[in-house]
């Protein structure tokens, strides 16, 4: 008599990020954190926060969400890219077998954290919430019936379903578009063609605001290639974008940082895509770091620095999101 088989379990199949990873049971995507167990998936570091505090708006950088707001920056550890200058690498290379074990957080948790601090806006963020977007779409949930704002700073690397599934949850979005796809692919284990084509089904939708952040490193990144990014990402319909210095980190501690110069020409390169918002980050430069009224040119935020101001001039500038001095309306939350 032939000995009995257990009937297999069936591969499952990942719709958080673009790969669509189909993994056997036990086995973990390249995320290290989406794992196949007895029929079905799990995120292992679900409730896990790593990493959570309170920091200015303008930090992640979203300077079209309340400007001169406070929000609380939470994450959990895992990201589905390698990049080699990734910033915060000890959240984002997580391994189960050698990763630290956070202690579990609630979404509702979460939420009580935001009205202890007195805040309104809760940012998903410092790793990257693609992979651990089950959590982020919980606390989403109860932040929007509470009454308050989910903000999400990320690669952008979402499968199309997961992008649905985040229509009308969050309302604004940092997505990080990090070079040629020839880049992603050398230097970030990822793609550009998701992050675009993710960009432009947000900004369709119409119910979030998207900004855009790009971090320039110099002895990579050409003018030419800025240029081109700007080609893309005007297209999409961006309004906002973001061009930050890099500094050496995580495995390219040997580049040298991005010097003010090259940034600076880096950044009128970008101007020259017609995106009516271009900003500098980590520099001194002054020339992209107000906020302008796109019809009569009017300064309407001079500053984004991380001391509140922005909050004053929106007082005076604006009403309702539209500029005192015309009324044209400006992209963005106020």
């Amino acid at each position: 008599m032939s000995e009995s088989v257990k009937a297999a379990v069936p591969v499952q199949t990942c719709s958080f990020c673009y790969r669509q990873c189909r993994l056997s049971d036990g086995q973990t995507g390249p995320c290290g954190v989406r794992r196949a167990c007895r029929g079905r998936l799990e995120t292992v570091v679900y409730g896990h926060v790593a990493a959570a505090g309170v920091d200015p708006i303008e930090k992640k950088p979203l300077f079209h969400v309340y400007p001169g707001s406070r929000t609380l920056s939470v994450a959990l550890p895992g990201c589905n890219f390698s990049c080699s200058f990734c910033q915060n690498h000890t959240l984002s290379r997580y391994s189960a077998e050698g990763g630290t074990r956070y202690r579990y957080t609630s979404p509702r948790e979460l939420v009580a954290m935001l009205d202890a601090n007195e805040l309104t806006i809760m940012t998903y963020t410092y790793s990257d919430p693609v992979v651990w977007q089950d959590y982020m779409l919980d606390t989403a949930r109860l932040v929007k019936a509470w009454g308050g704002v989910n903000c999400m700073v990320t690669n952008g690397s979402m499968s199309s379903k997961a992008t649905g599934t985040m229509e009308g949850l969050i309302d604004a979005f940092n997505i990080d578009v990090k070079g040629s796809e020839e880049f992603y692919r050398t230097y970030c284990g990822g793609s550009l063609h998701p992050v675009i084509r993710n960009v432009r089904e947000i900004i369709r939708s119409d119910r979030s605001v998207v900004e855009v952040t790009t971090l320039v490193i110099e002895d990579i990144h050409t003018i030419e290639d800025i240029l081109e990014l700007g080609r893309l990402l005007a297209d999409a319909g961006v309004q906002v974008w973001h061009l930050s210095r890099f500094f050496p980190a995580y495995r390219m501690l040997e580049y040298t940082a991005t010097s003010e110069s090259f940034l600076h020409r880096a950044l009128e390169a970008a101007a020259e895509s017609g995106i009516p918002h271009i900003y500098s980050g980590n520099s001194r430069d002054t020339d992209y770091a107000a906020t302008y009224c796109t019809q009569c040119h009017a300064e309407l935020i001079p500053s984004h620095s991380y001391g509140g101001e922005a909050a004053k001039a929106v007082s005076r500038t604006l009403q309702n999101g539209h500029c005192r001095a015309c009324g044209e309306s400006l992209y963005g939350i106020y």
